[in-house]
């Protein structure tokens, strides 16, 4: 049974395609913007909780905060896909 790296291979003619230093570099770039924003989201969300003395109320903020995290990383993920696929 092949794995999935032969497969890929096989699919590329041999070849996997190289990433330019100047697209990883953009990736890279991304990552970090996407880790500062969800620090941002996870640094508001604690400012709220702690003032914050309805548990109920308290679990709604760490619902939205999973749910703005998500938002984040799939914002992210579509600018790193239209990175890659621009190249």
């Amino acid at each position: 049974m092949k794995s999935a790296f032969e497969l890929a291979l096989e699919r590329s003619g041999g070849t996997l395609n190289e990433i330019s230093p100047e697209v990883k570099a953009k990736l890279a770039e991304i990552d970090t913007l996407c880790r500062a924003k969800i620090a941002e989201a996870e640094l508001s969300a604690q400012q709220r909780l702690a003032k914050e003395e309805d548990p109920a109320r308290a679990a709604e903020l760490q619902e939205a905060l999973v749910t703005e995290i998500a938002s984040i990383r799939n914002r992210f993920e579509r600018e790193k896909e239209k990175v890659r696929t621009a190249n």
